[in-house]
């Protein structure tokens, strides 16, 4: 099953509102914790059969992925209920976290989230300083452009060609020139 597919799933079993709820509360969740009556949904958006893969994080400190599968379903389902969850993870402690939730700021436009999204410009992880930048450039304004800018030099080819192409979207989406 795809992503989409096992959200549609999950909105079938307990409702889009429920999803949305239960997602939002996963975002907020520690590292390790997930409370019994969110795990069914982990269960049906990671695709598990393994109540203690979870739990016991095989491998060590994978408790996080339910909230990348949380943040990812927020892709296929949505209410503003989410926003705050979704703003929060945005300075998660685990990348992969953070760089959905970029994901989601993007798909969503919440432009709540420019700060968050300017620092994640300067994220130690490649992946993240992209998919911050995308975001970036479809909800921050042109002062926010100095996080855009920052990435032209980075080492990684893929940073800066993303870096300068967000700059790019975001001075057409402005009809200005931020170079």
């Amino acid at each position: 099953m795809t992503p989409a597919e096992r959200v549609a799933d999950a909105c079938r079993r307990w409702g889009d509102a429920e999803v949305v709820r239960g997602c939002g509360l996963l975002l907020g969740s520690g590292p390790s914790t997930i409370h019994d009556d969110l795990l069914e949904l982990v269960m049906v958006l990671g695709e598990l059969t393994d109540r203690d893969w979870l739990a016991g994080g095989k491998p060590p400190g994978h408790g996080y992925w339910a909230r990348v599968w949380a943040a990812r379903a927020l892709l296929y389902v949505w209410n503003d209920e989410a926003s705050p969850a979704v703003l929060v993870a945005l300075t998660d402690e685990q990348w992969r976290v953070r760089e959905m939730a970029a994901k989601v700021v993007l798909a969503r436009e919440l432009a709540e989230g420019v700060e968050a999204l300017v620092h994640g410009c300067a994220d130690p992880v490649p992946r993240v300083r992209i998919a911050a930048a995308r975001a970036l450039a479809a909800v921050g304004e042109a002062e926010h452009a100095s996080g855009l800018r920052r990435l032209l030099d980075a080492e990684e080819r893929r940073v800066a060609a993303a870096g300068a192409a967000a700059l790019m979207t975001m001075s057409r989406r402005l009809d200005r020139d931020l170079d």
